[in-house]
């Protein structure tokens, strides 16, 4: 392939991370309150992350949040032992989601609900271990960590943004690379794609722990921006069912879909979920019921009718 092909593959990537950047940079000196910016990445990088799986590959994990939680235990319990510098940590929490990952890979040989009940149970296994009263002493049990010492609210906010440009570079890999391609072939007809030479599981493990190390990235700099936190505060399944709905309002398998759904869902969220929670449960009811009848390809798939390429 030439550079100059190269190049126009990954061109709109590109702009995608460059404006990423530039707004999440310069909204702080505008908007005042960068906690809900934080909070605003969070959720595109779950988003993003969840899309990686689910997008490209069919696999929906109720239990994401499993994932997310596991990468904020893990960086805590590195910064509280092991004096090694935060950012390290915060890195040793994706790679604990991987390795989470991993030992929970057999789940992939279920499919459908199956897998989505198996993900939910298996991140509800991880709730009530760190949560027990008996491993108070390791893990906080349910009187959470501490890690007030490392509180840095303007680094952990670059933090996780290099983990939103980090997510969604992957998820633009994904969209224009052959092992993308390899996964949308599988999740259409993974018969027809085992026979042309894919290896099925192993592509399928490959998107799982990539998503799962996304989640725990994100994680991780979640528990450093709170530096005080309770299990049920990254454990909890609403941040499962925010990543899943927003990557499907916006369009799973692109890359900007997981991006337009968090913005546009979490802001609303924001305007009206917290000071009137009765309306949100409401308007949030409400679009689901539209999205699933008649956009079940997000947003995004108004203007594909259309025949404009979305990328």
């Amino acid at each position: 392939m030439s550079e100059q092909s190269l190049l126009q593959r990954w061109r709109p990537g590109l702009v995608v991370l460059a404006l990423l950047i530039a707004v999440f940079l310069f909204l702080p000196h505008v908007y005042g309150n960068e906690s809900l910016l934080f909070t605003l990445m969070t959720f595109i990088v779950l988003a993003q992350g969840l899309n990686l799986l689910y997008g490209f590959t069919g696999y929906l994990p109720f239990g994401y949040v499993g994932f997310f939680g596991c990468g904020a235990y893990a960086t805590s319990l590195l910064v509280l032992h092991s004096g090694l510098p935060v950012l390290i940590c915060v890195v040793g929490g994706g790679l604990a989601a991987v390795l989470m990952g991993l030992i929970l890979g057999p789940l992939l040989r279920l499919s459908g609900a199956y897998f989505s009940i198996a993900s939910l149970a298996a991140s509800q296994i991880l709730y009530f271990v760190v949560s027990n009263t008996n491993l108070a002493d390791l893990t906080g049990g349910p009187y959470g960590l501490k890690i007030e010492q490392v509180y840095a609210p303007t680094a952990s906010y670059h933090t996780m943004l290099a983990v939103l440009v980090l997510a969604t570079a992957l998820a633009a890999y994904f969209r224009v690379s052959a092992f993308g391609m390899g996964l949308r072939a599988m999740k259409q007809d993974p018969v027809s794609a085992s026979m042309v030479g894919i290896n099925i599981v192993r592509a399928r493990l490959i998107a799982w722990l990539i998503s799962a190390g996304v989640a725990g990235l994100a994680g991780g700099a979640y528990a450093w921006n709170l530096s005080v936190f309770y299990p049920e505060a990254v454990f909890t399944l609403q941040i499962s069912v925010f990543a899943i709905v927003f990557s499907l309002f916006g369009g799973v398998g692109t890359v900007i879909g997981p991006i337009i759904g968090a913005g546009v869902l979490y802001s609303l969220y924001s305007a009206i979920g917290i000071s009137e929670p009765q309306y949100f449960q409401l308007i949030y009811g409400g679009l689901i019921v539209l999205l699933v009848l008649f956009m079940p390809g997000g947003v995004l798939s108004l203007l594909t009718r259309r025949g404009v390429r979305v990328f």
